[in-house]
C-alpha cells in the first residue's frame, strides 16, 4: 500500500464523497484527507477499522504478558495444570 496515492484534499471529499465510499469498502485502502496542505485524517472502511482494532487488542494483551513475565508474576504451564488437576482431584 502505497499512501503516496491516497491523498486527496477535504475538498475532493466533499466533492466526491460517494465515490470515495465505494472505493474504500472495495480496495480496503485508507485515505488521507488533507486540510490546508496538512494531513489531518485517515478513512478507512469498517471492516479495516475492525481488523486494526482486534489486532491492536491483540498486542496490548501480549505486552500485558510480557509485563507479567518480566515482573516474574507468569508461572509455567506444566506447574499451572498440575495445580488444576490437582484441585479437581480433590473435589
Amino acid at each position: 500500500m502505497r499512501l503516496s496515492t491516497q491523498i486527496r484534499s477535504i475538498s475532493y471529499l466533499k466533492a466526491h464523497t460517494a465515490e470515495i465510499v465505494r472505493n474504500l469498502a472495495e480496495g480496503r485502502e485508507p485515505l488521507v484527507i488533507t486540510q490546508n496542505g496538512e494531513a489531518t485524517l485517515v478513512l478507512q472502511d469498517i471492516e479495516s477499522y475492525e481488523e486494526s482494532q482486534e489486532t491492536m487488542a491483540l498486542l496490548r494483551i501480549l505486552a500485558l504478558g510480557n509485563q507479567q513475565i518480566e515482573q516474574g508474576k507468569a508461572r509455567p504451564a506444566a506447574n499451572v495444570i498440575h495445580r488444576i488437576r490437582k484441585r479437581r482431584s480433590v473435589r
